[in-house]
């Protein structure tokens, strides 16, 4: 019997924008970078990270925040989701509606049966999401502030710059030189995408946001 667990999660909901408009190669391509996204999150966490299509073109993303980890910040997984996305094509790209709290997941991991606070008020909040790619976060606040202007720095990501924001999002950050090398490209032509990206003040707002308090 699958009962569900009850524990803290951090929960996106999104939806791909336009999706009528993709090609089916693209529309393909999104659905590969949100796993894609899932599954980096997944190793750079040690911890499973569930995802599940959402209501057709929508989807969802369940992040366990279990006590004693490190502070996680929602920013962080939902720009890695922005990141992958921007990297698969240029007309790919989703709202994302984040909530922190109580989540109830089955045993089987699956994401359609799941319930709780968390999931409700993400579902909720990207009902009221309206532009574009907009992304949210209903705690408010700071976070929520901060989400917002992060939101607007990384809707003009390229897939070039993507690229290279994606690896250095991870919470135990790469070297410059060490994602280089794994994009085959200059350390110059990194540090270039990472300044064009906006990458250096969305660092300094993540550390923050996930400093211990």
């Amino acid at each position: 019997m699958n009962t569900p667990l009850s524990s803290t999660h951090i929960i996106v909901t999104g939806d791909l924008v336009a999706s009528r408009t993709l090609e089916a190669a693209e529309f393909d391509a999104a659905q590969q970078a949100l796993r894609d996204g899932a599954e980096t999150l997944t190793h750079w966490l040690g911890r499973p990270c569930l995802l599940a299509r959402h209501r057709g073109d929508g989807w969802q993303l369940a992040v366990p925040c279990p006590a004693g980890a490190p502070p996680l910040a929602p920013l962080r997984v939902a720009l890695v989701m922005r990141a992958a996305l921007a990297r698969a094509g240029d007309r790919i790209e989703s709202r994302m509606a984040l909530a922190t709290g109580p989540a109830e997941i089955p045993e089987d991991g699956d994401l359609n049966r799941a319930s709780g606070p968390a999931f409700i008020t993400s579902g909720q909040l990207l009902d009221q999401l309206k532009s574009g790619g907009e992304m949210a976060d209903a705690a408010g606040g700071a976070a929520g502030a901060a989400t917002s202007l992060a939101d607007h720095i990384s809707r003009g990501w390229t897939q070039a710059q993507a690229r290279s924001v994606f690896p250095m999002l991870a919470p135990d950050r790469p070297t410059q030189d060490t994602v280089a090398a794994q994009l085959g490209i200059s350390r110059q032509a990194v540090r270039q995408a990472l300044n064009a990206a906006g990458f250096p003040a969305i660092a300094r707002a993540l550390a923050q946001l996930e400093a211990p308090p």
